[in-house]
């Protein structure tokens, strides 16, 4: 039996509902907040996974989106500022019977919660992360984040930010995520084929939600967000499909042949058959990381959304219960007292 086979997450006794995800709290965000939109399209979308609520965690760390949980019928955790990737990745790897969720935002996630996520990427532990992406702090009122754009002036940058900002699409496939994916909160039906593509991946899911805060960023996300401007802003990547987009797909994604980088280009009977077909599951990041280097960081102007990367690799968790089970094996259970008074202890002696 494969490893990513062993414990699976038991299925729910009844079908559920998206009422029955909607716990009693009131949902207190700022009205016309992205994080709306995001929330009832997850909790629309729970009731596909077939599993019973308290087979369902949702871990968050420190910022607006990380009150999801409180509005979630599931297990929860409102944890401490960066550290829901390592909170998670604790409570995956010792109950593989729960589907475990990490709600984060960009500051939570790249500032202070850098080296978590990163190291929950590489190791593939099997969680699903939803990254808000809304390019500001909102929670603390308007200070610039880590995917601030350059120039961007706030509360804590009057004069314009310096900092070059993370594309955690990019930061994801360099820290060999074995899945990542970008999405709009607007979008309720691509935002939930990602949600549904990210569930049935084994191992670590990263999604980057570009999420409006219409208080401390509002905008930030038109180019993508207004439907006549997304026609020629935005490029759908579909698995198996080449690379098109625009007015009647006219625009279309290439291959330099001289430099090897990727460039738009206007697709004619001459050039339609160098048009990239989209490869979600290439064994090399080359192709995915340079699509997600494609946008302008500024205007959005050309940027792709849907799944760059989806690839197997081994389950972080499931690898760790094979060594264990192999260990009880060979020696048997362990025992923590004899161990905390094993041999390895000594005395100290006041002279």
């Amino acid at each position: 039996m494969p490893v990513e086979a062993l414990s699976p997450v038991p299925k729910a006794d009844v079908p559920l509902s998206a009422r029955d995800f909607k716990s009693d709290q009131e949902v207190r965000w700022c009205p016309g907040c992205g994080d709306y939109a995001i929330l009832a399209a997850v909790q629309g979308f729970m009731p596909e996974l077939g599993l019973a609520r308290e087979n369902i965690v949702f871990v968050s760390g420190i910022g607006c989106s990380s009150r999801f949980p409180y509005y979630m019928n599931t297990y929860g955790m409102h944890s401490i500022h960066g550290r829901a990737p390592a909170i998670a990745t604790g409570l995956a790897t010792s109950r593989r019977d729960l589907s475990v969720w990490v709600v984060t935002g960009d500051g939570d996630a790249l500032s202070i919660g850098g080296n978590h996520l990163i190291h929950a990427l590489r190791r593939n532990v099997d969680l699903k992360i939803l990254l808000f992406n809304n390019r500001i702090y909102g929670l603390t009122k308007g200070q610039y984040s880590p995917t601030s754009e350059v120039g961007k002036i706030t509360k804590s940058t009057p004069m314009g930010s310096l900092d070059a900002p993370f594309n955690p699409v990019s930061l994801a496939i360099g820290a060999e995520a074995s899945f990542v994916a970008r999405t709009v909160d607007s979008d309720r039906a691509h935002l939930t084929e990602v949600l549904r593509q990210a569930a049935a991946h084994p191992g670590t899911a990263l999604v980057e939600i570009y999420q409006n805060c219409n208080i401390f960023n509002d905008g930030a996300f038109d180019a993508v967000r207004d439907r006549q401007r997304a026609e020629e802003a935005v490029i759908r990547l579909e698995h198996g499909r080449p690379i098109r987009f625009g007015a009647e797909r006219a625009q279309g994604v290439v291959r330099d042949p001289r430099t090897g980088d990727l460039r738009v280009v206007t697709v004619t009977p001459d050039n339609e058959s160098q048009v990239l077909v989209h490869d979600a599951h290439g064994t090399n990041p080359t192709a995915a990381f340079a699509l997600s280097r494609l946008a302008d960081p500024d205007t959005l102007h050309r940027t792709p959304i849907g799944v760059f990367r989806s690839v197997a690799r081994p389950v972080y968790d499931a690898r760790m219960s094979e060594q264990l089970e192999t260990a009880v094996e060979r020696h048997g259970k362990g025992d923590l007292a004899a161990l905390l008074a094993g041999s390895d202890t000594w005395t100290v002696e006041s002279p």
